[in-house]
């Protein structure tokens, strides 16, 4: 009889606590409505927001407190969603947010649910102004600790006379007992920060009243960013998946039907190449002439974004700093995501800083070359593209497919908050040919940056765009100025790690590092313009020291002469050709200006018969070469070496290339300061 008492006595404890727990089991609907791409550059790419729409659950009797639970999310690399620190609580509070019931999207109430709360609520987030106040429980007023942004507390919510969840009941006196009633009661707080933690975000203290069997309750988690660059690598189908886990715990029973949903697909954001490297002549100056064109391509039609979504058909409309953004579920193709005020006053979650940048580094720019670039996106060197009606604005542009980027000051400089503007580089000149606005950028050991700004693009299709790049310089060969060499240029998003903000730091959340931010270009960088020493080609067409015969050979520098030519010295490589077993190439050694080499083919090359060509590294080189039988005795003659065009710099023909006013020629002049002839 003991025993069956007992036994009674553990199934009845057994029965209340499933009672109690069933009574606390909400199930959960996860879904992320859109799967975003994210850029494999990208350490901020924002990830697809994650709704659990929960149902079942107990009612609760008025004025109960809300069971609160710690809702977690892992992510399979890194979260760098923003951080809004506030002063002497946790440092990594962020910009990652969890919504209750969609506050502010405007969505039809439920059932029962009053005006004023669920979808019709302000969007109040825990630790605002205006948030606390007190609290009836149980029927007696009590104070509800302000915890003043500490999203590790939450924040207290009670249930109302109409099932709502509010924080405060009041009938114009301090102490009141009864239920709260619809007209007295103060909202609770429906948005809640995350706190940052590696590759997580845990929403502490987030209030889950039952909504019963007939209601659902709905919890939205959104600005959550991640490090795209170490899921880059892709897959089998091509994109690597963004995975979030979701980890529940606390006082009340969530039961979560796909707790690992996947919020992102990573693939390549950026195609990025520059024309064939332009030759440019170091005796031949140069005034704002093209070198090149940069051509910026997405690989999906979203990875090029304005910072906001336009509002308006005003000009920057899309870069402005107080965007109306704040729709929960509204897809806004933009840099930014939900754009609310946290209790930080000078912080707004889910701002970015700007929109897609476009950045051209270049690097090993010769001594004494001026850069230029188009200052917006061109159709090709001399014609730019036509800007949209208004700069900036809404989708009358982006429907009509205007792509508009514009030169910006620096990588990171903001586009402005409220009051602000935006950054803009206003075009100083134009190129030699064509009317396309240029901006000089200015080089720096060889360094120069130039960064873009996308202000119009359409996210239905796979926007390109093109910039130019022109060069100037005053050619000085007897300074060897600009020295020979060749400039490259890297391309990529912007902004990049610098010694400002390291590889490492950009790839975890922060609250000073810009937002987006990217990787560097780590391909190879592009070659963008060479600088060629002006070289003089001379042809022996016959050379000889056989059968009794030899050849004297001379090489005259003449770039010393009575017309100001600046003096240049340099060597001459003798390249021997007698159709098989050729002698190896010679070197005449430095030959100054207003010198003249010799020598003769029997010491240079013993036993040979055919023709030299010999290619001297400075300008104005002659030649003359005379051959005879021992002593001159019995027969002798001389003659002048041909000057031929430099191939390296332009095509051996008769003609030099492009000099105008030549027969033959070309519209581009290519002179090496010689023509053929004897």
């Amino acid at each position: 009889m003991v025993s069956f008492r007992r036994c009674i006595l553990a199934l009845t404890v057994l029965a209340l606590f499933a009672g109690m727990a069933n009574a606390q089991l909400l199930q959960c609907a996860t879904n992320v409505s859109v799967t975003p791409t994210l850029r494999s550059e990208g350490y901020t790419e924002q990830t697809g927001d994650i709704t659990l729409t929960c149902t079942g659950g107990t009612t609760l009797a008025p004025n109960s407190l809300i069971p609160q639970v710690n809702i977690q999310i892992f992510l399979n690399t890194a979260v760098t969603s923003r951080l809004t620190p506030v002063s002497g609580l946790n440092n990594n509070i962020s910009e990652a947010l969890l919504l209750i019931d969609e506050p502010g999207s405007g969505l039809a109430q439920q059932p029962g649910v009053p005006s004023g709360f669920g979808p019709s609520a302000p969007q109040l987030v825990c630790g605002a102004a205006n948030t606390f106040g007190s609290s009836l429980v149980n029927g007696t007023a009590t104070t509800v600790t302000n915890t003043a942004g500490d999203a590790t507390k939450g924040c207290a919510a009670y249930v109302g006379a109409a099932g709502q969840a509010v924080t405060a009941c009041t009938t114009g006196s301090s102490t009141v007992s009864g239920a709260c009633t619809a007209t007295t009661a103060t909202a609770a707080a429906n948005i809640y920060q995350g706190i940052v933690n590696g590759n997580s975000v845990t929403f502490f203290g987030i209030p889950v009243l039952p909504p019963g069997t007939a209601n659902t309750r709905v919890f939205r988690i959104t600005n959550v960013r991640a490090n795209a660059t170490s899921l880059g690598g892709g897959s089998a189908a091509g994109a690597t998946p963004v995975i979030a886990s979701i980890s529940i715990s606390g006082a009340t029973s969530l039961l979560i039907s796909n707790p690992t949903p996947t919020v992102g697909f990573v693939q390549s954001g950026l195609t990025a190449s520059a024309a064939s490297a332009t030759n440019l002549n170091q005796c031949n100056s140069t005034n704002r002439a093209s070198l090149a064109l940069l051509t910026f391509s997405e690989n999906f039609g979203t990875a090029f974004k304005t910072r906001v979504a336009a509002g308006s058909n005003t000009a920057y409309a899309g870069q402005a700093g107080n965007p109306v953004q704040n729709a929960p579920g509204t897809i806004y193709n933009s840099e930014s995501n939900l754009v609310i005020q946290v209790p930080t006053s000078s912080v707004q979650a889910g701002l970015a800083d700007y929109g897609t940048r476009l950045k051209a580094t270049f690097n090993n720019v010769p001594a004494g070359i001026r850069l230029f670039v188009s200052a917006a996106n061109v159709n090709n060197a001399a014609l730019p593209v036509t800007p949209p009606a208004v700069v900036g604005g809404s989708a009358a542009n982006t429907a009509a497919g205007t792509t508009y980027a514009q030169l910006v000051t620096s990588e990171t400089s903001n586009d402005g908050n409220i009051g602000g503007f935006f950054p803009s580089v206003t075009s100083t000149d134009v190129p030699s040919v064509g009317n396309t606005p240029i901006v000089e950028i200015p080089v720096v050991n060889g360094t120069a940056t130039a960064v873009w700004e996308v202000v119009n693009t359409n996210p239905n299709s796979l926007d390109s765009v093109k910039f130019g790049v022109y060069s100037t310089f005053t050619s000085n060969v007897a300074q060897n100025s600009p020295p020979a060499g060749t400039a490259t240029v890297n391309l990529s998003f912007a902004p990049t790690p610098t010694a400002a903000f390291t590889a490492a730091a950009a790839a975890a959340a922060s609250s000073s590092l810009p937002i987006p931010r990217f990787t560097a270009d780590t391909s190879t960088a592009r070659n963008l313009f060479n600088i060629n020493i002006c070289r003089t080609v001379l042809l022996y067409p016959y050379v000889t020291n056989v059968q009794g015969f030899d050849t004297g050979l001379a090489i005259a520098n003449t770039s010393t002469d009575p017309f100001g030519t600046g003096a240049q010295a340099g060597t001459c490589k003798l390249n021997w050709y007698q159709g098989t077993s050729n002698p190896a190439q010679g070197d005449s050694g430095t030959i100054a200006s207003g010198t003249v080499y010799t020598t003769l083919a029997s010491l240079a090359v013993p036993g040979f018969n055919g023709y030299m060509i010999a290619v001297c590294n400075f300008q104005y080189a002659h030649g003359f070469a005379f051959i005879s039988d021992l002593g001159a005795r019995n027969l002798a003659m001389g003659y002048l070496a041909l000057v031929i065009p430099d191939p390296g710099t332009g095509s051996r023909t008769a003609t030099p290339m492009g000099c105008a006013g030549i027969t033959g020629g070309s519209t581009t002049c290519n002179a090496t300061g010689e023509n053929d002839g004897h």
